[in-house]
């Protein structure tokens, strides 16, 4: 924001810096306008870059560069490298025509990494390429992790560019080099790139029409997924509270309310029949209650964190309280949504509010110091970049933060698609959890901003610096039994940095680790197949232990980790009773319209 005195000589000029705080700095009588061409200027730069500060690639890049080139001790650890790298592709080429082509064992990619799965890849000069190309990802690994002088930070930046630049290269990409891709051409006689070309035209028409991908279309909430029978009990400017119908004779006492993240929809916990973690609490005899935030427009810019623990979790207990005429919930919160649980949870025992019974945790992070790859997009310049784009419009489009995500394992979610649907020709069916994805919503401003800046970057909730009403909020005083799970795969909310709640009350914790991702680790029913877990409990006040510790001290129970929840629920309830009725009863009482109700519907 800028301001310009009345006497035209001096301006003095408010910038925004990454505390929050505003800086005044004294210029001259053009200063106000010129901020007035740089935001638009920072924006349509954020926009085009997708919010990556390209100060902060340079300045990564500039550091490994100039000490490579100033320090000849690694030039020749990056020679010495090549060598190794070299002669082991020929040794191995070599033993492999020595023994009449039977191939040479090579180290394979890594095992999330099904690039080069087909029996194609094992056949010459395939299997060359394919080994070329990993030996070459490790020797960019070491060359850009490996040398001496270069911050951690830089080092992980480096890492993380040229892996995404490797990803684009990756033999598996083109036709030439992708022997998959050249048999499909064969066998179809070249209708294969025919068909990719117009299932390309089609998914850019609808993208830029606004439309949601091909196949979204068959997974409808109300219809097709978020089809759990129950009532909106409740509702406010911000939420719709959704209270699930019994099915069970006896439910337990204190019912669950579920805080979802508001980046995408409610529903990646209420998907299909099958795979529905609450209709499947609501058959283990629970009462549920879900929150469905709303999609908030420009309208909604200045609502911030404090405006979701309000009128979202806290208004929700008041009305789970007066509908069930109980004082104890079970509080479950995922993703973002764990993290405003876990404040909330803080503010309510500062403040001496006992409702909580307890509190569980799926993949959020209460401590932002170690977000692992996520980190690299969180300093001072990335972050301004994301605000500034999220300032023009008053929030940040969802699809821009997937895109960061995606880019993330873009080896993974990207480009292996790109040969499918493209190239191949052979666009596979969407999946519910696919559809859900692509059901996008905006994220507000000031809730954006400060999530950023107080959180990802200032990490005060970890620090007791956080403050609700005036006043810190120490996680140390949650005192509640706390069940927290993380998933192995996860690179949103990494298991290790999830793990830190340990260290950060003195409650009970019960902690959990399940195959899988940020989003299928967690929708991981029963019967799923390659599913397993493992759990270990610290009690109250006992000593912490670190995560490779943990590790060591587990073991891998097969199946989906639901039930294991399920029973620590029950050990922290109340024997079973008759269920209350939808939306309570009494004066007061009623109910706002079926499950899922309208705000999940609004785009």
């Amino acid at each position: 924001m800028s301001q310009v005195t009345g006497n035209e000589e001096q301006a003095v000029v408010s910038l925004s810096t990454p505390d929050g705080t505003a800086t005044k700095c004294a210029g001259g009588p053009y200063d106000g306008w010129a901020e007035l061409f740089l935001r638009p200027t920072r924006a349509a730069v954020a926009t085009l870059t997708g919010g990556l500060a390209p100060s902060s690639l340079g300045e990564a890049f500039a550091d490994w560069a100039t000490h490579l080139a100033l320090f000849p001790g690694s030039q020749m650890h990056i020679v010495a490298e090549t060598v190794r790298e070299f002669m082991s592709l020929a040794g191995g080429e070599w033993r492999t025509a020595a023994s009449a082509g039977a191939p040479e064992p090579q180290a394979g990619p890594p095992t999330r990494d099904h690039r080069f799965d087909d029996p194609s890849w094992e056949a010459w000069p395939f299997n060359l390429i394919r080994q070329s190309f990993l030996q070459s990802e490790r020797w960019w690994d070491d060359a850009a992790c490996n040398i001496l002088g270069v911050t951690a930070q830089h080092r992980a930046i480096m890492r993380f560019s040229i892996h995404r630049i490797l990803d684009m290269l990756a033999p598996s990409n083109f036709v030439a080099t992708n022997p998959v891709l050249q048999h499909r051409i064969i066998e179809t006689q070249g209708k294969c790139l025919v068909d990719g070309v117009a299932t390309l035209i089609e998914d850019w028409l609808r993208s830029l029409a606004g439309e949601r991908p091909a196949g979204a279309e068959c997974y409808r909430p109300g219809a097709d997924v978020a089809i759990t029978p129950g009532k909106v009990v409740y509702r406010n400017d911000l939420i719709e509270l959704i209270q699930y119908a019994p099915i069970t004779q006896a439910v337990r006492p204190e019912p669950l309310l579920i805080v979802p993240a508001w980046i995408l929809k409610y529903y990646v916990l209420d998907l299909s029949l099958e795979n529905s973690l609450v209709r499947w609490l609501v058959g283990q005899g629970h009462t549920v209650f879900m929150i469905s935030w709303r999609n908030v427009g420009e309208g909604g810019r200045a609502l911030d964190l404090e405006d979701y623990r309000r009128l979202g979790i806290m208004a929700s207990l008041d009305a789970i309280t007066a509908i069930t005429g109980g004082n104890r919930v079970h509080g479950t919160g995922y993703c973002l949504g764990g993290t405003l649980l876990a404040i909330a949870a803080a503010a309510m025992a500062r403040d001496g509010d006992d409702r909580l019974a307890s509190m569980t945790l799926f993949a959020a992070q209460a401590d932002f110091s170690e977000p692992g790859e996520v980190g690299l997009f969180i300093d001072a310049a990335h972050l301004d970049f994301l605000e500034t784009m999220a300032r023009a419009r008053g929030y940040l489009d969802s699809a821009q933060m997937s895109g960061a995500f995606q880019a993330l394992r873009s080896n993974e979610l990207v480009w292996p698609y790109f040969v499918r649907d493209y190239l191949m020709g052979a666009r596979g069916p969407m999946s519910d959890l696919q559809a859900w994805h692509s059901d996008a919503t905006r994220l507000p401003f000031a809730a954006h901003s400060q999530y950023l800046h107080s959180l990802a970057l200032g990490n005060d909730l970890a620090a007791g610096r956080y403050q609700v009403d005036g006043r810190p909020i120490p996680l140390e005083n949650i005192h509640v039994p706390v069940f927290a799970v993380g998933a192995e795969s996860d690179y949103v909310a990494p298991w290790r940095s999830v793990y830190k709640i340990h260290r950060l009350i003195d409650a009970e914790v019960t902690f959990l680790l399940t195959t899988g991702g940020h989003d299928d680790g967690i929708v991981s029913e029963p019967g799923h197949p390659d599913r397993s877990y493992r759990l270990l409990a610290r009690p109250a006040d006992a000593d912490g232990i670190d995560p490779e510790t943990w590790l060591a001290r587990t073991s891998s129970e097969a199946g989906s980790w639901w039930p294991a929840w399920a029973a620590w629920l029950d050990l922290h309830s109340s024997p079973p009773g008759v269920p209350p009725p939808l939306g309570g009863s009494g004066v007061n009482a009623g109910t706002l319209g079926n499950a899922p109700g309208s705000y999940v519907l609004e785009s």
